[in-house]
């Protein structure tokens, strides 16, 4: 068995509604891009914007990956064709560690050690393992190891920018059957734990809630609102200071009885090593649209190493990013909990004839083989770039 096929899709699928960014209540517009006009944070799309890689085998066998794009999809799918394409061409796609590795090493040293080219390479593995679910007739979390449980407990993340809405928010979510809920807030320390008050006293001191502030604060700040939030017994606070602040981030952790929660944007073992020896987070969330399953399944052993839980990031990936992390989080031993986008779900499995689905705030044990999801090709060609 070789492969022989190799396509990827760019695609873009417009919203149903005109939302705003979470959380922010000023935003410029770039076309179809939005960014906060207060606050450094990252553009977003208006639409759902992914890669979608399919392989294909000598035997007819197909299988799906997604690398995460939530902008510029484009890109990543233009590495797949050129650089990875030719790698990929005659391989046995059961050769799935040795393509990642050789993958990564065709780039490593000019540089592209992490970004969209390592998004690309997340694509293909999950398409790898997806095809190999099918030729085995096996659901993916056994390739990977087998099941360390039966469901995958998630939360529900929702915006706001006001405290009457946002608890109105919780609220529905609570009502739709969530016990976990992650706030996406942007705005000042004063403001913000106003919200996440009125939250708390909506929903009850039974529902567990995490706040996520997008990098948006300095060290002082952070540990300032940690504490803040630590009083209305919040779960974690996430992403609370830049990206590149490894030891600023550290510093918060320690300083916090509550989790710091972090790592979206860390793609392989090597970045989140540092991370690790610094000690800058509690709970780790690596995203497998990111990393692929088989950097991610090392991510995970690195992390268990020092006792330290993995909490699966989604954002804006797509369906096949769901159906992964689902898979992953059944097959690691350190899992805590995984994000879910309750509103967005329907829409990011629009391209889709079969895929998972949530119940009672979880996800059960897949039993199709391959990651589950059952491709509507004629769709995903509709809203191709």
């Amino acid at each position: 068995m070789h492969i022989t096929r190799v396509d990827a899709y760019a695609i873009k699928i417009p919203p149903k509604t005109n939302d705003r960014i979470e959380g922010n209540l000023n935003v410029e517009r770039y076309g179809d891009y939005t960014i906060a006009a207060d606050a450094w944070t990252s553009i977003y799309s208006r639409n759902h914007e992914t890669c979608l890689v399919r392989l294909e085998t000598d035997d007819g066998i197909v299988g799906w990956g997604e690398g995460q794009a939530p902008v510029s999809p484009r890109a990543t799918a233009t590495l797949v064709q050129d650089l990875c394409t030719p790698l990929l061409l005659g391989r046995d796609p059961f050769d799935v560690e040795y393509i990642w590795y050789r993958l990564y090493s065709a780039m490593r040293e000019r540089g592209h050690i992490t970004g969209f080219y390592v998004d690309a390479l997340a694509a293909v593995d999950l398409a790898l393992y997806d095809l190999l679910g099918k030729v085995l007739g096996k659901p993916v979390y056994k390739l990977l190891g087998g099941q360390f449980r039966s469901s995958v407990p998630i939360y529900a993340g929702i915006g706001g920018s006001d405290a009457a809405s946002t608890a109105t928010a919780a609220q529905e979510h609570v009502a739709a059957g969530y016990n976990a809920l992650k706030l996406h807030l942007r705005l000042g320390n004063t403001a913000l734990l106003r919200i996440v008050e009125a939250v708390r006293g909506a929903v009850g001191p039974g529902i567990q809630l995490m706040v996520d502030v997008h990098g948006t604060r300095d060290v002082s700040e952070a540990i300032e609102l940690g504490k803040g939030l630590e009083t209305l017994g919040v779960r974690w606070l996430e992403a609370p200071c830049q990206p590149e602040d490894i030891r600023g981030q550290a510093e918060i952790a320690r300083a916090l009885s509550m989790q710091v929660a972090t790592g979206e944007w860390l793609r392989t073992v090597w970045e989140w090593r540092q991370w690790i020896e610094h000690r800058s987070f509690d709970v780790a969330m690596p995203d497998i649209a990111r990393t692929g399953l088989s950097e991610g399944k090392r991510i995970a052993a690195l992390c268990d190493s020092f006792n330290l839980p993995i909490a699966p990031h989604i954002g804006g990936g797509g369906i096949l990013a769901v159906a992964a992390s689902i898979h992953y989080s059944l097959a690691i031993p350190n899992f805590q909990i995984m994000e879910h986008s309750h509103k967005a779900h329907a829409m990011k499995g629009s391209i889709a004839h079969s895929y998972p689905e949530p119940v009672n705030s979880a996800f059960r044990l897949p039993d199709s083989p391959g990651l589950g999801v059952e491709i509507d090709e004629s769709v995903v060609e509709k809203w191709r770039l």
